[in-house]
């Protein structure tokens, strides 16, 4: 969740440090996702951006404490095998655009 002050791509930064352990730094905006879903009987529209974020520092699963329980499970996975192994649709997408992305390099 994008905190006070923050911008979409800082949030993206944090978001990946918290749940995943490791830091990054941002190399570019990849896409946005919008989907619905519903919560206590009410429809909620919502977006997710996507960054293509590079691994600074950390130890994967260093997660801290206060953030274990929004993540099951965390791993490297080759970047290629991403858009067969992902779950949804849109997050597929988003890998695809990552291998385009590091392509054009």
């Amino acid at each position: 969740m994008i905190g006070p002050g923050e911008d979409p791509a800082t949030t993206a930064v944090r978001e990946v440090e918290e749940e995943t352990g490791v830091r990054g730094r941002l190399d570019r905006k990849l896409g946005d996702v919008r989907y619905v879903y519903t919560w206590e009987g009410e429809r909620v529209f919502k977006v997710v951006s996507f960054y293509l974020v590079r691994y600074s520092s950390g130890r994967l699963g260093a997660i801290p404490p206060e953030f274990e329980h929004e993540v099951a499970e965390v791993r490297w996975l080759p970047l290629a095998d991403a858009p067969r192994l992902l779950a949804y649709g849109g997050e597929r997408d988003m890998a695809a655009k990552a291998i385009e992305a590091l392509r054009d390099l």
